[in-house]
């Protein structure tokens, strides 16, 4: 039998932990709790987003290995997982096994915020879904991140980043059909993630109103066709769905291969005054003389043959030519950096994007800088990615629990 737990500490009579009573720059959710059982990317990254802004997420993790990012790649806290864990704390319990239940339900009823990203029925079925931390903590925000929503003939199905972006047509505007591959990073996993974060300071500032607890649900599927709203509207307009490269054709962007083999994008948009800057930056009367550029419409019609002469012009001098000619005639440009370059550019450096904090296993862990600026300023977070259940015994002796009753927590089985 679990021992009796003291009376919980109202959520507004909590301090928030490693302030020093002083709201920092750009953390206005400090003194906000957030509980979050989060794998992979999407619920995670919310709840990393929350962090930023000054939240105290604990993370809940199983025994058997936590999150299984952690060990992606083989390493002890893999790169995956140090990109989306940063300034969170660590309890590990088994909530499949009766005492971890109650574990986090203790958790629970001292959190502001309770973030998941399990298929929308799992936590239900474990006797502890959303009726159930309701009934503990009226005043809980509580977050599920799910493939395709709480209902629905999809509801149950298992959902990963490319599912998302197949099924609600972002994908359709990527895809190369002749030689079909997934391109790029996780979008739809980060994209869910930031809807998500962004609804949970939505609701937190209802609550702040009406004192109320709410639900809030965000189909991955969804939040990627939300996403993708100006090719859903050109699509309604026009009744045909738009290519991959139309909106580059509308937009005139364009990337060039210059004669070092580096790239340069360029994004002119509609003035006419940034095509008769690229044309006098390249010097190729013979390209302002073609009929088939000769409005803006025109080139937007022959987008391709204006992206293949463009690459024939940019093929004739080195990257660092191009861009001090670019700089000089005023063309919205930057190059197309891989990360070693992207590091040593010297607004990147003034704006301080890549920052380091020293990790106490892992040494130097070097991550990216929320891109938030409040009032000219921001603050680097506070710490990297926590050890597995690093903070286990501080959480759950502060909820009244034993020594004994933490040991049995945190090595629980479910059943």
């Amino acid at each position: 039998m679990l021992g009796r737990r003291p009376v919980a500490v109202g959520i507004h009579d909590r301090k928030p932990f490693d302030r020093g009573g002083k709201v920092r720059v750009n953390r206005f959710l400090q003194g906000i709790r957030v509980l979050e059982i989060g794998n992979f990317i999407s619920g995670p990254l919310a709840g990393q987003i929350l962090a930023e802004m000054g939240a105290e997420v604990i993370k809940i993790e199983r025994p058997d290995g936590g999150d299984p990012f952690r060990h992606f790649t083989g390493e002890h806290m893999s790169p995956q997982f140090c990109a989306h864990n940063r300034g969170k704390r660590s309890v590990v319990l088994d909530f499949g096994a009766e005492v971890g239940k109650e574990a986090l339900l203790r958790l629970v009823e001292t959190a502001d915020v309770l973030l998941e990203n399990f298929r929308p029925d799992v936590l239900g079925r474990l006797g502890i879904g959303w009726e159930v931390m309701r009934e503990r903590n009226p005043r809980l925000i509580y977050c599920n991140i799910s493939g395709f929503g709480p209902t629905g003939p999809y509801a149950k199905r298992p959902a990963y980043d490319t599912v998302a972006q197949a099924m609600s047509g972002f994908f359709s505007q990527m895809l190369d059909p002749e030689r079909p591959r997934i391109p790029g990073p996780a979008i739809g996993d980060a994209i869910s993630g930031m809807y998500a974060a962004m609804a949970i300071a939505s609701a937190l500032a209802g609550r702040a109103r009406d004192g109320k607890g709410h639900r809030l649900d965000i189909p991955m599927v969804e939040a990627m066709a939300a996403f993708s709203t100006d090719c859903f509207s050109r699509y309604y307009a026009a009744q045909a769905t738009p290519g991959p490269y139309e909106r580059a054709a509308v937009s005139q962007s364009f990337a060039v291969r210059c004669a070092d083999g580096k790239f340069i994008g360029l994004h002119l948009s509609s003035p006419q005054k940034f095509w008769d800057a690229l044309m006098a930056a390249v010097e190729r009367p013979d390209i302002v003389a073609d009929t088939r550029f000769a409005s803006r419409a025109s080139r937007v019609d022959n987008y391709q043959d204006l992206s293949d002469a463009l690459n024939e012009a940019f093929a004739s001098r080195p990257r660092d030519e191009w861009m001090a000619r670019l700089d000089a005639n005023d063309v919205p440009h930057a190059p197309i950096y891989n990360f070693e370059e992207l590091e040593a550019d010297p607004q990147i450096a003034h704006m301080g994007t890549i920052y380091t904090i020293q990790h106490p296993t892992l040494g130097p862990l070097k991550a990216v800088q929320s891109p938030v600026f409040c009032d000219g300023a921001r603050e680097e977070p506070a710490s990297g990615p926590p050890e597995l259940g690093e903070h286990s015994e501080i959480e759950l002796r502060a909820v009244g629990f034993s020594d004994a009753e933490i040991a049995r927590i945190t090595a629980a089985k479910a059943a």
